[in-house]
């Protein structure tokens, strides 16, 4: 059995090729090759079919291109379900990615030890396996997200090869190759100091230092950068008179860094824009012990078991969502969780709050700026305030994203992308090298393509008094231990709230803990009690109002009549004079914001709802309204004030802000809706 997917998804056995028919049966079928014997999930399959938009049939879809794969493989390949997915196993199958590591991994070795003859000899023939851009029938998200690894590996396996030819004398051969390989892609510094290196052997020294120029150029205006060592050096050598690159091989000492792109490796400054780390952090850890594991690096030779997770190899980029409501947590656990993971991140980190105060989204092209003026742009504004190689629209948002992913290209990033609202905001952000590994949090869950999702619940009661007296001070938790406990109760786990009542405590020595719990104790004013500061827990739970449907924005406080136990969509409906199934899909529309826990099913297997004791105390406080103004209108994922990556249409306009409540709001409770 061979499988290639190295151009078209292709496999055949000794009898000729095996018919296979649509993308979804390719995808399905590279998904699993790819995972090299480890098994791939149905939420990573369902990503990868369909995106963000499954449809309902989804389970049996998938299981239906399992079932048309297995009869079409025959017995030399064992494909079987093992939850929570499917495996593929093919014993000593061919595969056309594994041979072209072999092979540019023996290659790069030769090139190491100045054996030219055979390091050109492997490369080119790991080059030869290659039919056209990999991956090029499957769907577009498996190719998203494979597809420019696979293609970075290439490049790299490229200019290795061409080093060889040079340090082999074939200068002369390799000019019209160099010269359309520059022209396509112009950024690559190696490309065109190998360039430069032809030209001159070729006594074309002009030609030469005018591509060192084109090349400066192109980088101050594509990206605000000089050009780097690589091709500095070149430069330097051609204007002293000698040989244009030194006869060393421009290679990493390590093998592991074999694929980073020579601009990659000569930057000097790396980007460290990680939060500071909470120093009473508390709890989390089997959170963080999960995260860690995801965080090690593991390429396709690791013993990773063949249970461990999808995504972990070479060609995967890593990504982590982590969700829970307002003020669990999140970010601060995803803090924590980086900094520990730190050294498997030698070129740096990235950080992004991908919302403003206000709990709106943040264009992803004013963040995409940020992120590359911390890989080396100049940050510079151009008139009409638009970044370099950003003036504006959809056009120049992929200008950056190719600027982005160039300049990170074969990097070792950790990236934290903080309160991310949709999956469109997030598309453009994603790093390509499978080298990087990217930290999402969100208070909901977002259909991200190869995630791994880390819930974030409140803390239990010890967590949680630990929490408290990491802030407040551990003497005067010590001294009251009843009246920390009803304190941690009241907060009801929520490190937001934790915090707030520590803060208090800390601010106000001569305070009792009791004092500060019999104020809590008090549900019409508990939510105000939270509140320090410009800390808010009612502050930031209404944030999670801001995407809600109408119908949910209604429906939020009616529901508070059903009480604090649980409920089915067929009591609310029955409650509330609804149909059921549009009181189903509000309620997993409240669920899906964290504004409703789904706590498992009733005997009839219904599902069953229930408020967290602090939303239940927020939706009490707000006015019931049959009609809610457009402003406060939910906007659909796919247009949340910003386009698709790729989309030529203007954006929708988001929705309006929720204005800041005064101070004195701050301590009364609102009045409803209008009270915002």
């Amino acid at each position: 059995m061979e499988f290639r997917l190295l151009g078209p998804v292709e496999a055949s056995t000794t009898e000729g090729p095996v018919e296979l028919s649509g993308a979804k049966v390719h995808t399905v079928l590279a998904a699993l090759v790819l995972a090299r014997g480890r098994v791939v999930p149905d939420a990573a399959l369902s990503s990868l079919l369909w995106g963000c938009d499954p449809p309902a049939t989804m389970s049996a879809q998938i299981y239906t291109y399992v079932s048309r794969l297995r009869r079409r493989l025959g017995p030399e390949v064992r494909l079987e379900r093992r939850r929570p997915g499917y495996a593929l196993h093919a014993g000593t199958a061919s595969v056309d990615i594994v041979d072209f590591e072999h092979l540019t991994k023996e290659g790069e070795d030769a090139l190491r030890r100045r054996d030219y003859e055979r390091a050109r000899g492997r490369l080119r023939a790991g080059l030869d396996l290659w039919r056209g851009p990999a991956l090029a029938n499957v769907t577009e998200f498996l190719a998203e997200a494979q597809s420019p690894g696979l293609e970075e590996a290439r490049a790299t396996a490229l200019e290795n090869r061409i080093e060889a030819d040079l340090a082999l004398g074939c200068h002369q051969a390799v000019v019209p190759e160099l010269t359309a390989l520059v022209r396509s892609t112009p950024l690559r510094e190696r490309l065109r100091a190998q360039l430069m290196t032809a030209l001159y052997r070729c006594d074309r020294q002009a030609d030469a230092l005018a591509v060192y120029h084109a090349g400066r150029r192109v980088l101050a205006e594509e990206l605000g950068v000089e050009p780097g060592d690589t091709l500095n050096a070149a430069f330097e050598s051609i204007l002293h008179g000698g040989p244009a690159l030194p006869p060393e091989p421009a290679l990493p000492p390590e093998p592991a860094r074999a694929a980073i792109s020579a601009d990659a490796r000569n930057r000097t400054e790396r980007p460290a824009m990680l939060p500071p780390d909470s120093g009473d952090f508390r709890g989390r850890h089997r959170e963080l012990a999960r995260l860690g594991e995801l965080l090690a690096p593991a390429g396709p030779d690791a013993s990773a078991g063949p249970e461990a997770p999808v995504g972990r190899g070479l060609w995967w980029p890593r990504r982590l969502l982590l969700t829970g409501m307002a003020g669990a947590g999140k970010s601060a656990l995803a803090v924590r969780a980086a900094y520990t993971g730190l050294r498997h991140f030698p070129d740096g980190q990235l950080y992004a709050d991908l919302s403003r105060p206000d709990g709106s989204p943040k264009d992803p092209g004013e963040v995409l700026a940020q992120l590359l003026r911390a890989l080396g742009g100049t940050g510079e504004r151009r008139p009409g305030g638009a970044f370099p190689g950003a003036p504006g629209g959809a056009a120049d948002l992929d200008e950056l994203v190719r600027h982005y992913r160039t300049r990170s290209a074969g990097m070792r990033l950790l990236i934290l992308l903080d309160n991310a609202s949709s999956e469109l905001q997030l598309d453009p952000l994603l790093p390509s090298s499978p080298g990087s590994a990217v930290l999402i949090t969100s208070r909901t869950h977002l259909a991200v393509p190869g995630a791994h999702a880390v819930p974030v619940e409140p803390l239990p009661e010890g967590d949680a008094l630990e929490l408290l007296a990491a802030v407040a001070g551990p003497g005067r938790i010590a001294v009251e231990p009843d009246a920390a406990r009803a304190t941690v109760r009241y907060c009801a786990g929520l490190p937001l709230a934790l915090r707030i009542a520590g803060a208090r405590l800390a601010a106000r020595p001569h305070w009792s803990v009791d004092r500060l719990a019999r104020r809590l104790a008090v549900r019409e004013t508990r939510l105000a009690e939270l509140s320090f500061g410009d800390l808010s827990v009612r502050e930031s739970l209404l944030r999670s109002l801001r995407w809600l449907s109408p119908a949910g924005r209604e429906l939020l406080p009616r529901l508070t009549a059903l009480g604090a136990l649980p409920f089915t969509a067929t009591t609310a409906a029955q409650r509330l004079g609804r149909p059921e199934a549009v009181m189903e899909e509000t309620l997993e529309d409240l669920a899906d914001a964290r504004l409703l826990e789904a706590v498992g099913t009733d005997a009839e297997g219904q599902p069953l709802y229930r408020y967290p004791e602090l939303v239940l105390l927020l939706a009490a406080s707000l006015e019931p309204r049959r009609t809610v103004p457009p402003q406060l209108g939910r906007i659909p994922r796919s247009s949340r004030g910003f386009p698709r990556h790729g989309d030529t249409a203007a954006p929708h306009a988001p929705c309006s802000s929720l204005p800041h409540r005064s101070a004195e709001a701050k301590v009364t409770q609102g009045k409803g809706l209008g009270a915002w």
